[in-house]
């Protein structure tokens, strides 16, 4: 119930659909047991009940009141008005027409309320893919590594639609169906209150037999939603390694493990549509039993006992098979209800999720950068794999320093932990003397620059990823950045130029296009601090001598941390740091490290330097 009052908090304020809805399902249900009211007069006038007295000598037309009693007087003035006027046949047309008007409204009523209510929904559901959105987009970097990107993509997706689907959908259900259910009562008491208790002893036995199925359905479907959620996965993983998958003819391979899957995700649904199908069943077998035990006793009623004539005992029947629909329509909804709930919680489990960083109450505000990053006997964990082991060195402002060493050393660790993507486990990372948990960590990465080995581009135009995250986009800016970047040439070659579009990932672009572009985003960004990651491992030496030449661009009068693995592209670097399983080994220029014939010295003589 938590979790479903939490979805529906979603769709506030509430007072843009309550008082509207209410007023129009109340309205909708009035004129829908109006409906069923007017058979039993139908009955008495097909059944010659009805007197043949003078409209006057029956009734006196009531005076105007909001009420029952009304009402109900003035239909029966008018009908007889029109029994005096034009006989039997003509109250019968009498009585069609108002059943007729009486439906019209209903249904005019319940299709506003609709209305109303998918407003409501659509409000829920966009507030809901927003909320979550938002959240993933806050979690910290770890938490991506952590888990299955397809899982999230399911949950943000696939469980979003099953809670539409399953939950919103079903609203007007949940405040619409119990109240046409009460009204019919109302109205089978005020026909006959002995048959109307009977009918209710019968009730509790099937709400007790749809309830029982329900309580099944819940872990059948958080089961069904993380397998999806792992088809997802392997979806994602099997377009992006595509290469991978034909160069080792892998395709049987991975093809195994998704049928695998899929054929478990089958089997889960089909457990789950074993026990969900079966409410309908036993909501029909129990509603004709219902059924049965009014016949049985009504008919009893009618003929032994003579306290009910028959075209009562008639609408009773009628009125009562109307119940069974909103009731059917409950129960249903119970059911269907469970997965998404089950969906709710897996939503909920992103959206509760505390970002592992957060500014601090009152942060500073990085204006600008002045003097040196430094790192102060710092120690950080993945889980239990200690990575970087009481770690101290500075970096000036104006100098470039590099880290080499072998991989899985720390390195990139090291780097991630500038722009504050992590927090050490213990000791700190400064700028200008004050811990990077005291600033607002937008305004650190404010002043930073980061060019990876792996070239992010999004599937939008060369403009729009050279301008990313700017608000207003200069041409003559972007322009410039390419130029400097060694871009401008090849984006001019086609004929959308900088409109462009980059494709997937950057797929339309080769290796050493996608990092010029990366490069041109770091420039126009014009940092103060510059983190580059490898970002010339991957590329061809033609590529590489023309990125490397925008990264020297790039850093020049810029305070920059450089990770390579191909040494001779930081033999110039103020300082270099060799990191060895999470520590700082060696350090100093390249001709220094040369004179230790340490580690340094091995990696330049493997590379034939």
């Amino acid at each position: 119930m938590n979790t479903y009052l939490r979805i529906l908090s979603y769709a506030k304020p509430w007072r843009r659909f309550l008082p509207g809805y209410i007023i129009f399902s109340i309205l909708a249900v009035a004129f829908g047991v109006m409906n069923m009211a007017l058979v039993a007069p139908l009955l008495k006038v097909i059944f010659n009940e009805e007197s043949t007295k003078t409209v006057s000598e029956i009734v006196s037309k009531p005076e105007f009141a909001i009420s029952e009693e009304y009402f109900v007087g003035i239909f029966k003035y008018y009908m007889q008005h029109t029994i005096d006027t034009y006989g039997k046949f003509g109250s019968l047309v009498y009585v069609c027409i108002v059943i007729i008007s009486s439906f019209l409204l209903s249904n005019i009523f319940k299709y506003l309320s609709a209305i109303v209510m998918a407003k409501a929904k659509a409000d829920t559901i966009q507030n809901m893919r927003i909320d979550i959105y938002n959240s993933v987009s806050k979690l910290h970097i770890g938490y991506f590594t952590d888990q299955r990107k397809g899982d999230i993509i399911s949950r943000i997706t696939n469980d979003i639609q099953l809670i539409e689907s399953s939950i919103t959908h079903n609203l007007k259900i949940i405040f619409r169906e119990p109240l046409t259910v009460v009204a019919y009562f109302w109205l089978l008491l005020k026909i006959s209150p002995s048959l109307t208790l009977f009918t209710l002893i019968l009730l509790p036995v099937s709400g007790y037999f749809i309830s029982a199925i329900a309580k099944r359905l819940k872990k059948r479907a958080i089961e069904s939603q993380e397998s999806l959620g792992r088809q997802l996965n392997i979806l994602d993983e099997t377009i992006s390694g595509m290469r991978v998958i034909k160069a080792f003819n892998a395709v049987g391979y991975i093809n195994r493990i998704f049928s695998s899957e899929v054929k478990n995700y089958a089997d889960i649904d089909y457990g789950f549509s074993k026990r969900y199908e079966l409410s309908s069943p036993v909501s029909e077998i129990l509603g004709a039993i219902s059924i049965a035990g009014i016949l049985f006793y009504g008919g009893d009623l009618v003929l032994n006992k003579g306290t009910l004539d028959g075209s009562l005992f008639i609408t009773f029947i009628a009125v009562f098979t109307q119940i069974l629909q909103p009731a059917k329509a409950i129960a249903g909804a119970v059911t269907h209800f469970q997965k998404g709930i089950a969906s709710g919680d897996r939503v909920f489990e992103i959206i509760d999720i505390e970002p592992a960083i957060v500014n601090k109450p009152n942060p500073v505000i990085l204006e600008s950068f002045e003097k040196e990053i430094e790192f102060r006997n710092v120690t950080f964990s993945y889980g239990t794999k200690k990575v970087l082991d009481n770690v101290s060195f500075k970096v000036e402002k104006g100098k470039t320093v590099a880290l080499v060493g072998p991989s899985g050393g720390g390195k990139s660790t090291l780097a991630n932990l500038v722009p504050r993507f992590y927090d050490p486990n213990q000791g700190e990372v400064l700028i200008d003397g004050i811990s990077l948990k005291e600033y607002d960590y937008k305004s650190i990465r404010h002043q930073m620059g980061i060019v990876t080995q792996e070239s992010i581009l999004f599937n939008d135009t060369i403009t729009n990823n050279i301008a990313f995250g700017l608000d207003e986009i200069n041409e003559a800016e972007v322009m410039e950045a390419a130029k400097n970047a060694n871009a401008h040439e090849f984006i001019i070659q086609e004929k959308e130029g900088y409109m462009r579009s980059v494709g997937d990932r950057g797929s339309k672009l080769s290796g050493g296009q996608k990092q010029r572009i990366t490069i041109a985003r770091a420039l126009l960004k014009n940092p103060s601090i510059l983190i580059l990651d490898e970002a010339t491992s991957a590329l061809d030496s033609e590529s590489e001598m023309l990125v490397q030449d925008a990264i020297n661009k790039l850093m020049k009068s810029r305070t920059s941390i450089v990770i390579a693995h191909r040494l001779s592209t930081i033999q110039n670097a103020d300082e270099i740091l060799v990191v060895n399983e999470g520590k700082i080994v060696e350090r100093g220029s390249h001709s220094e490290l040369m004179k230790m014939n340490g580690i340094y010295q091995k990696l330049t003589a493997m590379q034939g330097l």
